[in-house]
């Protein structure tokens, strides 16, 4: 795991070294143990990196790394974890091999089948700079499913690159241009989805793909697209895999055995899966927060080491947000060595003033809080750590997936003059009058204490029943500004794959195809996001073996029905787990990974709060049109409504820019 930089400027041969130090120094905490860089004055071209060393620790795992035919150079970040199987495999052809990194073995991969066809063959998570030196051409590749990030772009005629937008502004041309329609996107989904970034002309790399950049075109500045495509009019990423294809090839060739044998095979993939990824040269452990995912990797890694697994939990003194209880109890069962930690509210907002330059671009998921946390636990015991993140996304485990798909078959027979009827008079009542409607019940909404009043409900219910397909209506669940495009001046949405329906995926079944559209936007662009900035702003190595690229494709044969029973999302993988661990100790609702934010917000972050959405403030400033900005802020301090999700799109906007002018 590391962080990678570098540029191709055909026009410019002065400085290279020095210019590529200075993008490489800001990544340095993703990787603290050593420093590179490689320079071609005479093609332009520079390549920085730096290294957290996981396998191989002697210099022979240096980067950037030169291939044994001099040919190559790279730089990565990120795992091969089938590296000893390729190394064997090209020794059988006459390859040597000096050290006993996986990068060597990529570079062996790639002269001896081609950078395309290598990348097919790596099972692992990883981004990656390759300069050709005979064909003068850069390669950029991303992982299948967008565990590392990627970011590329252009600074005049100078095309950059780095695992994080640090490194791009630490170019001395950048120009900081503030895309609007990107913070369009942020206030509706918390985060910006690829392949846009905060920063006009900078892109994130596609999940899945790779971009060759020669000199020529970076001259030119030929037309380019930042979607995957493998059109003639249009030079831009081409991809090697497709979740696309992948998910439409297991919906029409689903898995026709046995329930017993489906869980045979998917507890054989993820034990493969869990036992790869528990390869390294430093302390391994695993995040464990008692859920399904964490529990069901916890088990394998157990099953498969000859002592105590070290497992890391976070518990909160908050009612309602603490799992650590239930870690507990399953640390207990498996025999891990367990080391938890309780941290108070006061402890967490501590964490606040770093997540802007943590997280490097606006993110607004806040449970980044709690996952940083339990990352700086985790780090100080361990060096890698395995997660449990994907199960949602492959085995349906999120509860909107069935509320969607029930709400759209209880509706949809209604006439649509009568859907919006329904809809104004849910919002005609005040908040006051629902909640004293369903005081009784409320225990029944809000689950674990911290899923919302019922009026918060009912109006996000209102503010989808009006909608004529059921696209549209996910689209609206999963929004926090459904009116986002008014919120910023000057802004228009860009189209994402919640809305072009050029890129869904043919799917038979409405769930499916929610679970498509997260396993390539909210996944990659939220969660995965969120636990690489996390753990690397650490020093911390985290491995998702559910994500192994073999799981995610058995995943989409399973039908429906393996995934769903009773009503109870991840049926399947539950199966495998309670191969290891008592099914009671899971006998309780989904809990998210979630802090009190609108608690947070009426008290001991008012006064911040009321700093970043100052009226005058926010006209200066001239982003976000105040005026809807602080009717949600009055509604929220004055208990109305709970905009805590909305309200903490845009502080983390501002929190972002504010740091942004401070570091300027």
């Amino acid at each position: 795991m590391c962080g990678l930089t570098g540029f191709l400027a055909p026009e410019q041969s002065d400085d290279l070294a020095g210019l590529v130090r200075g993008m490489a120094a800001p990544l340095t905490p993703r990787g603290p143990d050593d420093f590179g860089v490689w320079t071609d004055g005479a093609a332009g071209v520079a390549l920085g990196h730096c290294r957290l060393a996981i396998l191989d620790l002697s210099a022979e795992g240096h980067q950037p790394m030169h291939s044994a035919c001099g040919r190559y150079v790279l730089v990565v970040n990120g795992e091969i974890y089938n590296f000893k199987a390729l190394r064997e495999e090209l020794k059988a052809l006459g390859h040597a091999f000096r050290g006993r990194s996986d990068t060597e073995v990529m570079l062996g991969a790639i002269g001896q089948w081609g950078v395309e066809s290598a990348v097919g063959r790596f099972n692992g998570m990883f981004a990656f700079a390759l300069w050709d030196r005979h064909a003068q051409k850069l390669y950029l590749a991303r992982d299948r499913v967008g565990i590392k990030p990627l970011y590329y772009g252009w600074i005049g005629r100078v095309f950059v690159f780095g695992s994080e937008l640090k490194a791009i502004r630490a170019h001395p041309e950048f120009q900081r241009e503030i895309d609007r329609n990107a913070a369009v996107l942020l206030m509706r989904y918390a985060y910006i989805p690829a392949p846009c970034s905060v920063y006009r002309g900078i892109y994130k790399l596609l999940p899945g793909t790779i971009l060759t950049v020669t000199g020529d075109r970076v001259a030119r500045r030929d037309a380019f697209s930042p979607h995957a495509s493998r059109g003639a009019s249009a030079w831009g990423p081409v991809p090697y895999w497709s979740a696309r294809d992948g998910v439409e090839q297991g919906a029409a060739h689903p898995f026709r055995g046995s329930d017993e044998k489906a869980v045979e095979q998917l507890d054989r993939l993820l034990r493969d899966a869990v036992g790869l990824r528990m390869v390294a040269d430093v302390p391994l452990g695993a995040f464990l927060s008692g859920g399904i995912d964490s529990s069901t990797v916890v088990a394998l890694m157990q099953a498969q080491s000859d002592r105590p697994v070290r497992t890391f939990s976070i518990g909160f003194t908050e009612p309602g947000y603490n799992e650590a209880v239930y870690a507990k109890a399953v640390a207990g069962h498996l025999g891990t060595d367990h080391t938890e930690l309780y941290v108070t509210s006061k402890e967490m907002l501590g964490v606040l003033p770093r997540l802007p330059t943590l997280y490097d671009e606006p993110f607004a998921d806040s449970s980044q809080i709690p996952t940083f946390l339990v990352s700086q636990l985790t780090r100080q015991h361990v060096k890698v750590s395995l997660s449990g993140d994907g199960g949602d996304e492959l085995f349906c485990g999120y509860d909107r997936y069935g509320a969607s798909r029930m709400l759209w078959q209880g509706t949809r027979w209604l006439p649509g003059p009568i859907r919006c009827a329904v809809s104004r008079g849910l919002s005609a009542l005040p908040t006051s009058a629902w909640d004293r409607a369903f005081r009784w019940t409320a225990p029944l909404f809000n689950r674990q204490g911290h899923a919302g009043r019922v009026s918060d409900k009912l109006y996000k219910l209102a503010g989808v029943l009006a909608e004529e397909t059921p696209e549209a209506l996910y689209r609206g669940l999963v929004s926090h500004w459904e009116d986002a495009p008014d919120l910023v001046w000057g802004a228009v949405e860009p189209k994402t794959v919640f809305t072009d329906a050029e890129g869904w995926a043919d799917l038979p079944d409405f769930m499916q195809w929610m679970m498509y559209l997260d396993l390539v936007s909210y996944l990659p662009c939220d969660i995965l996001t969120k636990v690489d900035r996390a753990s690397m702003g650490t020093g911390l190595e985290a491995r998702v073996p559910l994500l192994d690229h073999r799981v995610v494709a058995f995943a989409w044969r399973v039908p429906m029905s393996m995934k769903v029973r009773a009503g109870q999302g991840k049926w399947l993988l539950r199966q495998v787990l309670y191969r290891y661990v008592p099914r009671e100790l899971f006998a309780r609702p989904k809990m998210g990974f979630g802090v009190p934010v609108g608690t947070w917000l009426r008290g001991p972050l008012r006064d911040w709060a009321e700093g970043l959405l100052d009226e005058r403030r926010l006209r200066n400033e001239g982003i976000f049109d105040p005026n809807p900005l602080r009717e949600r802020w009055d509604e929220h301090l004055c208990g109305k409504r709970n905009w805590q999700h909305a309200l903490w799109n845009v502080l983390m906007f501002q929190a972002w820019l504010e740091d942004q002018a401070g570091a300027s």
